[in-house]
C-alpha cells in the first residue's frame, strides 16, 4: 500500500497543494482508466464535478475521484455547517506488480488504499478554526500519518461497519466519523475499491452506481 497511498495522497489537490480550479478540471484521465468510475446511484439528484486522477510513474491511472453536491472550500471556516458534499473514489484492484521500467515493485491496492485516500481526501478540505497556514501545515501533517495509520487497521475499534448498495446490491463497508466529516471504505464485484469522504450530508442514506458515461462530466 505504500507506493499506492503516498502517490495518491497527492490527488485531492494539485501539485502544488492548492485546490485545482473547476476549469482545469478534464475528462482526458478518466477515459484512459482501464476500470469503471463510481459515483452516487440515481437517488442523487444534486450537482455532480469531477475532481482529480492518481497515476502510477508509468502513466497507469489507479484511482480518481467524483464530487456530488456543494464543491467545498479549501478554507472551512465558517462554512464547514454549511457545505454538503459527498466524495466518491474509485481505486482499480491492482496485484503487486513491477514498474514499466522493471526497476521496482508497485504494492497491491486493497480496501486500505481506498480508506486512505478517502481520508486524505477529507482532510484536504477541512482547516480548522484558529488556525493560520503554518500551524496548518504541521496539523496536516501530523493528522495525514493518523489517516494512513487508522486505514492501515480497518479492523480496529475507530471503525464500524455499513452496509449501502453498489450497484443495487448491499455491500459491507467500513465506517468511521470524526469533527471533519466521515470516511468509508469498501469493494466492489467489478475489481475496483470504493472510497467516500463527506460533510453535511449523511452516509447512511447513500448508494453507488457505475459511472455509464463519464465523458457527460466533461
Amino acid at each position: 500500500m505504500e507506493t499506492t497511498s503516498r502517490v495518491g495522497a497527492q490527488a485531492p489537490a494539485a501539485e502544488d497543494g492548492q485546490q485545482v480550479p473547476s476549469a482545469r478540471r478534464t475528462v482526458d484521465g478518466y477515459l484512459l482508466a482501464p476500470f469503471p468510475w463510481y459515483g452516487l446511484d440515481e437517488a442523487f439528484t444534486g450537482p455532480r464535478w469531477l475532481m482529480q486522477v492518481g497515476a502510477t510513474a508509468d502513466g497507469a491511472i489507479e484511482h480518481g475521484s467524483i464530487g456530488h453536491g456543494d464543491e467545498p472550500s479549501v478554507r472551512s471556516e465558517g462554512t464547514e455547517d454549511k457545505e454538503r458534499f459527498a466524495v466518491v473514489v474509485t481505486v482499480a484492484a491492482n496485484p503487486v506488480r513491477r514498474t514499466a521500467d522493471g526497476t521496482g515493485v508497485l504494492e497491491a491496492t486493497s480496501v486500505s488504499s481506498a480508506a486512505w485516500l478517502a481520508g486524505v481526501g477529507l482532510l484536504s478540505f477541512t482547516w480548522p478554526g484558529q488556525m493560520d497556514h503554518t500551524l496548518r501545515d504541521d496539523w496536516l501533517d501530523q493528522q495525514t500519518e493518523t489517516a494512513w495509520v487508522l486505514a492501515d487497521d480497518l479492523t480496529g475499534s475507530d471503525w464500524s461497519t455499513l452496509s449501502l448498495p453498489v450497484d443495487g446490491v448491499p455491500t459491507p463497508f467500513h465506517y468511521r466519523e470524526s469533527e471533519f466529516g466521515w470516511v468509508l471504505a469498501g469493494s466492489t464485484q467489478e475489481a475496483v475499491h470504493l472510497g467516500a469522504y463527506g460533510r453535511g450530508m449523511s452516509a447512511y442514506g447513500l448508494g453507488f452506481s457505475v459511472i455509464k458515461d463519464i465523458s457527460t462530466y466533461a
